[in-house]
């Protein structure tokens, strides 16, 4: 779904929103908003479903945040929630009562406060039985139970961010954004906690928007990215369909290495290039004899070593449990992988599996 196109609302919708516009101030002087943060944003978010909000700094992720929590107001456009009005231009919910929860990457948690006083800020209204259920259940649920009485300057980071995501589940809110919530994470312990909190929120039935500029932990928490660029959403979907389905260079290029292979079309799926003539289903809006480039990802150009060959290895990247491989062929140049170890210097052949190519 690109930014343009209109979301389908339905029975399990639970976030809506329509033709967002958002505008900071282009002076500090000036009370006039002129500069487009958002423009003319659609995103539908299902009940129960984990969206990420993906892109590089400054693409308008945060800001996207701050409008749906109320924190910033509308230029124009309209925002529901489980199908109440929160913003529209004229009609604007006051941050506490839309019953969004908010979970900081500095955790936000009160330094003077116990593990339990933190679970229970939120539950004031509530008798001192029922608050002291709550929090025993929500510091089950995070694998923290025995550390009511700690503060949060005795706990890990990881620990930390449980706590606060206990203290958030605690109010039972209809929808919980996360601003960059495992980036302070030690990476040794950052992708358990990703796998345990995601099991949580599934388990809870929670609607969750994140933001990060991290595709290895949009890949692995959520159901659903928002690849966004420039104020605008380039592409929305699973990641598989992102992956293997990009809209544009930008959301290819954002969501994992490749490399570009300079083409001629010759025919419908037949394409001339340096390594021959390669069969790739196309779009239609590509012409014979047009000029073109064919994206391939590393895992789809296989090497094997080959001293008649004229394509020489370049650059080697070992990557843990593989290696990646620049090689030169004919003056382009292709990110690949073999099953075998190969060192810089050394000539190869190219087997290119173009199953799931896509063509620019």
């Amino acid at each position: 779904m690109t930014q343009n196109s209109q979301p389908l609302e339905s029975a399990a919708t639970a976030l809506n929103i329509q033709h967002l516009t958002c505008r900071y101030s282009s002076s500090v002087q000036s009370n006039q908003a002129t500069t487009p943060v958002l423009e003319k944003l659609n995103l539908a978010v299902n009940q129960g479903e984990i969206v990420c909000l993906l892109g590089a700094s400054g693409c308008g992720k945060t800001t996207l945040l701050k409008a749906i929590a109320g924190l910033l107001p509308l230029a124009s456009g309209e925002m529901t929630l489980n199908g109440k009005v929160i913003d529209d231009g004229e009609h604007w919910l006051p941050p506490e009562q839309r019953n969004i929860g908010l979970i900081f990457q500095d955790y936000a948690l009160f330094p003077h406060l116990t593990v339990a006083q933190n679970v229970a800020f939120g539950l004031s209204e509530q008798s001192k039985v029922a608050q002291a259920e709550m929090v025993e259940n929500m510091l089950n649920l995070v694998h923290l139970s025995g550390l009511a009485e700690r503060y949060p300057h005795q706990l890990s980071g990881g620990q930390q961010q449980r706590v606060a995501i206990a203290r958030s589940l605690a109010c039972q809110p209809d929808l919980l954004l996360l601003d960059e919530p495992f980036s302070n994470i030690d990476t040794q312990v950052r992708h358990e906690l990703i796998r345990d909190i995601r099991r949580i929120f599934k388990q809870q039935g929670v609607t969750a928007i994140f933001v990060t500029h991290s595709r290895e932990e949009a890949f692995a928490f959520s159901d659903k990215m928002a690849v966004m660029n420039n104020g605008v959403i380039e592409q929305f979907g699973s990641a598989a369909q992102l992956y293997y389905q990009p809209s544009s260079k930008f959301v290819a290029n954002f969501l994992g290495g490749g490399c570009y292979l300079p083409a001629q079309k010759l025919a419908p799926s037949r394409f001339d290039t340096v390594l021959g003539e390669l069969q790739v289903v196309s779009v239609d809006s590509i012409a014979v004899g047009q000029g073109c480039e064919i994206l391939l990802r590393p895992q789809q150009v296989l090497l094997q070593l080959d001293e008649s060959s004229e394509n020489r290895v370049i650059e080697q990247q070992f990557m843990g449990d593989h290696c990646r491989y620049v090689v030169d062929v004919q003056g382009v140049q292709l990110l690949g992988q073999s099953h075998h170890l190969l060192e810089v210097g050394q000539n190869v052949s190219v087997t290119v599996d173009c199953d799931g190519a896509l063509v620019f």
